[in-house]
């Protein structure tokens, strides 16, 4: 069961001009950076209230978020929701006929387990869940 919206990623082209405009936008500093060498990004993550951005950035012209800026250019990537048990939210999914980009949960930037939902299945918009890692 899906428990809250974790986090809104955005691709962007610069961490470093991104992180200024957050921080002045929000008015707290980036609580977290955080490599993710498996999917060749950098993250870096703001909470407001209990609300949280993950800013994305690709570390290599083959990760997904280059391909992504390559062909939207920057903005919203993708949204997370927050699971108890992520192992039964992928069976649960699958059996209500979702595909899922990846059907073995990795480990995700922020302490997290995740996998994604093709947007294919949920009206263009990429999916992830996440739990934390216990």
């Amino acid at each position: 069961m899906v428990n809250k919206i974790e986090h809104i990623g955005i691709a962007v082209k610069n961490m470093d001009d991104a992180n200024v405009l957050f921080e002045k936008m929000l008015g707290v500093p980036s609580y977290k950076m955080e490599a993710v060498e498996s999917e060749g990004v950098l993250t870096s993550f703001f909470q407001t209230g209990n609300s949280k951005i993950e800013l994305l950035v690709a570390t290599n012209p083959e990760s997904p978020i280059a391909k992504f800026l390559e062909k939207k250019g920057e903005g919203i990537h993708h949204i997370a929701f927050d699971v108890d048990d992520i192992e039964a939210e992928i069976t649960r999914l699958k059996n209500e006929g979702f595909v899922l980009i990846n059907e073995v949960p990795k480990k995700g930037a922020d302490n997290k387990l995740v996998v994604f939902l093709h947007p294919k299945n949920t009206n263009g918009v990429l999916v992830e869940l996440c739990q934390e890692i216990k």
